[in-house]
């Protein structure tokens, strides 16, 4: 037969662990509870760090970079590509509208045809650059009653166009963009999975 006072010490033990066990629980959640509002604080300002100078996601509103980019697609841009590089003809990029008023900032994306110091002309719906026909498989034709130029890119400018060239507003219109207005290079649709890639 069991002593009694054995199994009261018995009992006596079990609940003051399970006592112990209560409060270090209450503890942890209050910590949790506690460092929580440092975690979100810490989760946005990284958010916008990468936002800021990493990668951002543009939504496409229009048909102007068609059939390269349809409304809707959603594309990934690089903003820190033109801190250690020059804008190519060719590149995809992401700038601020030149003629939007003060407080109504809009973003554009359009194709870079012409760098600094570069003559550009559309003769007839044909894209001439530096005196030759640029070869531009990836764009919708223009009309062939289309004319423009020639002029000559400035410095520090770059010239931009849509690929749906009979539907865009570009530097035809606004002229030459400036390389301080560009906020990134394009460089992949994420959306929608079916044209998902990487863009050229």
């Amino acid at each position: 037969m069991q002593d009694p006072q054995s199994q009261g010490v018995n009992i006596s033990s079990d609940i003051t662990e399970n006592d112990q066990e209560q409060p270090k629980e209450k503890e942890t959640i209050l910590s949790f509870l506690g460092e929580l509002p440092l975690l979100i604080i810490t989760a946005v300002i990284v958010a916008w760090l990468i936002k800021t100078l990493l990668v951002q996601p543009f939504f496409i509103p229009s048909s102007s970079m068609e059939p390269t980019l349809f409304p809707g697609d959603r594309v990934l841009v690089s903003k820190f590509t033109y801190r250690f590089s020059k804008p190519l003809p060719k590149d995809i990029v992401v700038f601020k509208a030149p003629d939007t008023q003060p407080g109504e900032a809009q973003d554009f994306i359009k194709r870079i045809v012409a760098t600094p110091g570069m003559s550009i002309e559309v003769d007839k719906g044909i894209v001439i650059v530096d005196g030759k026909t640029r070869k531009e498989p990836f764009i919708v034709l223009d009309s062939p009653n289309s004319n423009f130029g020639p002029v000559t890119v400035p410095k520090n400018k770059v010239f931009v166009m849509g690929d749906n060239r009979a539907n865009s507003k570009d530097s035809r219109f606004f002229g030459p963009v400036s390389k301080e207005s560009l906020e990134g290079k394009g460089f992949l649709i994420y959306w929608p999975p079916s044209r998902m890639g990487l863009l050229k």
